[in-house]
């Protein structure tokens, strides 16, 4: 039997002073339960609400002409998502899109209410601290992206998953915002270097302590 979502309470302390609370008889919010891999909200659209997350995990992600995308954060149980609150406070469509990573449970907050809830200092100040701890986050995006070599951040990527990692090198192009033939040819390096070892959605460490040493350049 699955357990119980947590307590909108125990996530998002701030909704005991807003109102309506989801919890109130006729405000029409109630848990939205998504598989792995539901498209939430997509760039250019207009934003339907404001998601709270109680259980999985969202990837907010921009995209380019050319088919690639580069992930800018993840929305995880107790966070809040600042593109969609970035639309809501500038009535704008939204500036990327979201994905569900893994089974997910969600409010949806129609703007009308969230607009209410800004209201409420406590939920005001929680949002606007999420405006801060994101631009921090995207700063430090913006500087890998622009000024870290690519093979670099790649063996970061790796480092921290366990000696055997089941993932695409689609997948790990999407995390570094590049192309999957950039990161096969890199990895293939790797591997030459005896660094990896490489089968079908699949990736071996052999050796960690050569991809952190080709990852602490990262802090250099």
């Amino acid at each position: 039997m699955n357990a119980a979502p947590p307590r909108y309470a125990d996530l998002y302390p701030a909704l005991a002073h807003c109102s309506p609370h989801p919890d109130a008889p006729g405000s029409g919010i109630a848990p939205i339960q998504v598989p792995a891999g539901t498209e939430l909200f997509s760039e250019n659209a207009p934003c339907r609400g404001f998601p709270l997350v109680l259980e999985g995990e969202v990837k907010v992600s921009r995209h380019s002409g050319d088919g690639r995308s580069l992930e800018l954060y993840r929305v995880v149980p107790g966070e809040l998502c600042l593109v969609s609150s970035a639309c809501l406070f500038r009535s704008q469509p939204l500036s990327a899109s979201g994905v569900a990573t893994r089974p997910t449970t969600l409010l949806l907050i129609p703007p009308p209410v969230f607009n209410q809830w800004l209201e409420a200092p406590a939920f005001r100040n929680e949002v606007l601290g999420l405006f801060a701890e994101r631009m921090a986050d995207l700063t430090g995006l913006i500087d890998a992206v622009a000024f870290r070599k690519l093979d670099q951040r790649l063996a970061a990527a790796l480092l921290g998953r366990g000696q055997d990692i089941g993932i695409t090198h689609q997948q790990l192009a999407d995390e570094l915002g590049t192309v999957r033939e950039i990161v096969t040819r890199l990895l293939r390096r790797f591997e030459r270097e005896g660094w990896v070892e490489l089968a079908r959605e699949h990736i071996h460490i052999i050796d960690s302590a050569a991809l952190r040493t080709m990852a602490a350049a990262l802090q250099a």
